[in-house]
C-alpha cells in the first residue's frame, strides 16, 4: 500500500495532514504485526522530521513535543541519517499538533482574512542600505498574491 501525502518543498505541512498522515501510519501499523511505515521525501529532510516527531508524539512514543523533537534528533545525531527538525515553522507545528492531541488548541475553520501587514523598520543586509521586502499569500499551498518590491 502506497499513500502520497506530499507538500510544497520548504512548506511545513498543513495540520490536517500531518493529522491524516498520523492516523494513516498508526492504522496501518495497527492493522498487523508485520506491517511496516517507509517514509519517502525527494528534498528537504527536515520534512521528514516534521513526520517523524509528530508521530512519535501521537503514538505515545514520545510524552511531548519537545520529548518528541530531542528524541528525534539524538536518533539522527547517532545515525546522521535524516536532518533534525530544524526549521522554526516546523518546531513549531510540532508544537500546535501536540496541542491539537491535548486539547488545548482547537483547529479554526472559519476562514481568516488579512486586513494589512505592519513591517517596523527594514532589514539592512549585508550593509547595502536594507532589502526590497515583498509579500507572498498561500491559501491552501496554492499562491494567491504576491506583492510588488
Amino acid at each position: 500500500e502506497v499513500l502520497d501525502f506530499g507538500w510544497p518543498d520548504m512548506h511545513t505541512p498543513a495540520l490536517e495532514k500531518i493529522c491524516s498522515i498520523c492516523k494513516a501510519m498508526d492504522t496501518w501499523l495497527n492493522a498487523a504485526a508485520h506491517n511496516v511505515v517507509v517514509l519517502h521525501n525527494k528534498g528537504n529532510r527536515g520534512r521528514l522530521g516534521v513526520v517523524v516527531a509528530a508521530y512519535m508524539h501521537y503514538s505515545n512514543i514520545s510524552a511531548s513535543a519537545d520529548q518528541a523533537l530531542d528524541r528525534f534528533a539524538m536518533k539522527r545525531f547517532y545515525e546522521d541519517k535524516v536532518v533534525p527538525v530544524g526549521q522554526p515553522s516546523q518546531k513549531r507545528y510540532i508544537h500546535y499538533f501536540s496541542g491539537l492531541l491535548s486539547g488545548s488548541i482547537k483547529m479554526n475553520n472559519k476562514p481568516l482574512f488579512l486586513h494589512h501587514v505592519i513591517m517596523h523598520g527594514i532589514p539592512n543586509f549585508e550593509s547595502k542600505g536594507g532589502c526590497r521586502p515583498f509579500l507572498k499569500i498561500y491559501q491552501a499551498m496554492q499562491p494567491v498574491y504576491t506583492s510588488g518590491i
